[in-house]
């Protein structure tokens, strides 16, 4: 029994990408909430996290259609769709979530808090723009969009141009003290969704910028913030693995840092996939020595709590 910070990957809002509905997400979030909830029967102190992806970039793409069709229109900034993308998210797993105690008893609160999380305006991310988000747009529209927007358009594996923005490191979270706050009082607390709003601190006050913070990492933060004992990282698959797809393809049960750091350095894992779990994993496992990260899949997320599934990274 412990505090943990999970953080949901996207089959946990999303079971079939292919439908983006409202009604399909909170389905997929009635679902989920049935195995987060066991995690918290179990004694467990919890505070959750979440990617954003397919959500801000339908919000984005139905401005820029809307703007499209009609001139007068304003594209929405992209941190304000960020934070409809919290609110959206949110309000579906708090539901979902506070239901599920409901059925079982259990007299917990559950709120959803839109995060900023502050970067800082040197953060070398800012020189490459990588993330992106947004409509595909033809080569014309594009070049308009960087001139009208000062947008950075690039062609997306052929499919057309899109949007990218920068993915800076999460360095501090504005909201910190009402977080602690609420977990402090037991309550069950949605933050850092989609990686949080990045904001950019000047003279003490806070504006947005246009960018993506990875979710893992802003995870890590919110969990070293917090003090918690764990983070568990839940995604596709049930394990982490090295030379994934290849015949000699192994799955892990556990791995040291020592060892992770050596699987990076060899190229063991994706970028954008599994490579920022590992390191979000390994920073949080070097931060203190009792603390522990697991990677697993949702389904299997108690059972690896009970260290019977799941990747343990030590």
């Amino acid at each position: 029994m412990g505090r943990i910070v999970i953080a949901l990957g996207g089959n946990a809002l999303q079971e079939n990408p292919k439908d983006t509905s409202a009604e399909a997400q909170l389905k997929t979030c009635r679902n989920t909430a049935k195995f987060i909830v066991d995690i918290v029967e179990s004694g467990n102190e919890i505070i959750i996290a979440h990617g954003n992806g397919p959500q801000v970039g339908q919000i984005v793409s139905t401005y820029e259609a809307a703007a499209q069709q009609d001139k007068s229109i304003p594209i929405m900034p992209f941190p304000e769709c960020g934070a409809m993308s919290q609110g959206y998210i949110g309000y579906h797993l708090q539901q979902a979530i506070r239901d599920e105690l409901r059925v079982r008893n259990i007299k917990k609160e559950v709120a959803t808090i839109i995060t900023q999380v502050k970067v800082s305006q040197d953060d070398p991310g800012f020189l490459n723009p990588s993330k992106p988000v947004g409509s595909f747009f033809s080569k014309e529209e594009a070049e308009m969009l960087e001139k009208e927007k000062n947008y950075v358009m690039k062609n997306d594996a052929n499919r057309g141009f899109r949007r990218v923005v920068p993915s800076p490191m999460p360095l501090e979270v504005a909201e910190e003290k009402v977080i602690k706050t609420l977990v402090e009082a037991g309550h069950i607390v949605i933050t850092v969704g989609g990686g949080g709003i990045p904001v950019i601190e000047e003279h003490n006050i806070l504006k947005g910028v246009p960018a993506v913070i990875d979710k893992d990492f802003a995870s890590e933060k919110i969990a070293e913030i917090l003090e918690a004992d764990m983070l568990l990282i839940l995604t596709a698959v049930d394990k982490v693995a090295i030379n994934y797809g290849k015949e000699d393809e192994k799955w892990l049960d556990e791995m040291t840092v020592s060892q992770g750091e050596e699987y990076i350095k060899q190229g063991h894992f994706a970028p954008g996939s599994m490579l920022p779990k590992i390191k979000a994993a390994l920073a949080f496992v070097k931060s203190k020595d009792s603390r522990v990260a697991i990677i697993s899949s949702l389904n299997k997320a108690k059972a690896a709590l009970d260290g019977n599934e799941g990747t343990r990274i030590i």
